[in-house]
């Protein structure tokens, strides 16, 4: 096998191509042969040092699609020859990934590989947070940050499934037309305009229902601006950076404020839960109700370029390494 391995945390240059043993799977794993690996913020994380990891060297990537080719020992939840997804498993810039088995999606037929690899962590994220974490409901409107991104643009569609208006926001004006184009109500550029102040504005002074942020550090403080009395804050990531520690005294200013911090893992940990939520989520993909956009595909010789563009926040969709 093939795989992209970093053996120190640095910039893209510390990703390095190794060949390795194609391993064997134990009880309860199966390894697949990767057909395609999503790109994401973690992974830069991880391999920038942003996200302390303890044991070095690891194989990147975190979320894949491809095909079973083999089971350990009295493992029956997937079979050989079974094409199947995962996320937030280590492994994937890889020819092949052992992948604990009770963690693998089966893909419908109307999904493939890549089309799995671009949609399982952006998509079952915004089933999270918009079913669950607050529940989006009809008359609802809320402010979603990169709405022109993966998983904005489907937090978009889903907001939209639920009755609810999308103020989307987007850090250039050259955004603003693929924020239109997945169905943002409103736009706002953030280097052109208070995000919070429109946000006021365009709700008539009341402030929205709910602030979706995956931006974290650039957008966390101003973002409680936005927010009607007793409004949610839904924090799920941070890509700008670490937000600051929080003097919680700030939640009971503006009329009172609810602050979440969100991850997938937690509500995906049972499978029965996980296998729910991917199939709603390929439902409406099917349906034509969410959209899958990929922005880019790499070869996976390419994934310093992937690396680099994603960090110039120059992309609106997904970026896919295509291994097979």
């Amino acid at each position: 096998m093939r795989a992209v391995v970093v053996h120190e945390q640095g910039g893209p240059e510390v990703m390095k191509f190794e060949e390795r043993g194609t391993p064997e799977p134990k009880q309860g794993e199966a390894r697949v042969r990767l057909e395609a690996s999503g790109v994401n913020y973690f992974d830069i994380r991880q391999r920038s040092g942003d996200f302390k990891v303890t044991a070095l060297p690891i194989i990147l990537g975190t979320e894949g699609a491809g095909v079973v080719e083999a089971v350990g020992p009295n493992t029956d939840v997937v079979r050989p020859g079974q094409r199947v997804g995962w996320i937030m498993q280590q492994g994937s810039y890889a020819t092949h990934a052992i992948v604990p088995a009770d963690r693998l999606i089966p893909l419908p037929q109307s999904a493939d590989g890549k089309l799995a690899a671009s949609v399982l962590m952006q998509g079952l994220t915004a089933h999270s947070l918009g079913t669950t974490v607050y529940p989006i409901r009809s008359g609802d409107t809320v402010l979603i940050h990169s709405v022109a991104g993966g998983l904005g643009g489907i937090l978009c569609e889903i907001a939209h499934l639920r009755g609810a208006r999308v103020i989307g926001t987007v850090t250039r004006a050259d955004k603003a037309k693929a924020a239109r184009e997945v169905g943002a109500d409103e736009v706002v550029v953030r280097a052109d305009e208070d995000f919070a102040a429109a946000a006021k504005r365009l709700t008539g002074g009341k402030g929205v229902d709910a602030v979706f942020d995956g931006m974290g550090k650039e957008t966390f403080d101003q973002g409680f601006g936005a927010l009607k009395p007793l409004g949610t804050f839904v924090l799920f990531g941070q890509a700008s950076g670490a937000i600051h520690d929080l003097n919680t005294h700030v939640l009971q200013q503006g009329g009172g404020r609810y602050l979440t911090r969100s991850t997938v893992t937690n509500h995906i940990a049972d499978r029965a839960e996980m296998l729910r939520r991917s199939d709603e989520l390929f439902g409406w993909i099917k349906a034509g109700k969410v959209h899958v956009r990929i922005e880019r595909t790499y070869p996976l010789d390419q994934v310093a370029l992937a690396h680099e563009q994603l960090s110039s926040r120059s992309t609106a969709g997904k970026l896919l390494l295509e291994i097979a």
